[in-house]
């Protein structure tokens, strides 16, 4: 899977991404909850889109939110809509940062990234003491796999399942919650390092 193809495919798709969202408040908030998204967290958001939590960050009163995406044209929808969000142009896993987060958020994404341990072992360093690695869609593991079965196949892997994700993570950092069911899909897992 090539990064270009992808980063094509989203610019594609990014002038109808707003339209086209479907969103479960209920289920949102479940996911924002088991990753500790609270007042006064750094939020990264990994493969933000258009940026479609960043209303559920802002909401909250995270103290910063940095986001970043392949698509360029993503990346300017979202930069238009949120200015208060530093809205970065990048593959995230080639990309240094001079800070570390509180929370780290992959959010209806993982299916492509084509090394699911590559990025774990990418985000977990970039976690504060404590801080938490959420990886979650707001869907099930089997809507996620129909869904992209279709068009975005070329640019997509299958999901994992939740516990072999699970045990990836506990490389990493320790897991917290585990959660598949005909609702949504999360995985995370909290940075235990000594501060």
């Amino acid at each position: 899977m090539d990064k270009n193809e992808i980063a094509a495919f989203f610019d594609g798709c990014a002038p109808f991404w707003d339209g086209d969202m479907i969103r479960n408040e209920d289920v949102i908030a479940k996911i924002l909850d088991n990753a500790n998204v609270t007042a006064g967290a750094a939020v990264l958001d990994v493969a933000c889109g258009t940026g479609v939590l960043f209303p559920d960050y802002l909401k909250r009163g995270v103290a910063s939110l940095t986001a970043v995406d392949l698509s360029p044209e993503m990346v300017k929808i979202a930069r238009k809509k949120f200015p208060q969000a530093e809205v970065l142009l990048g593959d995230v896993e080639e990309l240094k940062f001079d800070r570390k987060f509180d929370v780290i958020m992959v959010y209806n994404a993982l299916p492509h990234f084509p090394e699911p341990e590559r990025l774990i072992k990418t985000l977990c360093p970039l976690l504060k003491s404590g801080g938490t690695l959420s990886i979650a869609h707001g869907m099930s593991r089997e809507r996620i796999l129909r869904h992209h079965s279709g068009s975005a196949r070329p640019i997509s892997i299958d999901l994992l399942h939740e516990t072999e994700l699970a045990r990836i993570m506990e490389n990493y950092c320790t897991v917290e919650s585990v959660v598949s069911n005909g609702e949504m899909y999360q995985v995370t897992g909290r940075n235990q390092r000594p501060k």
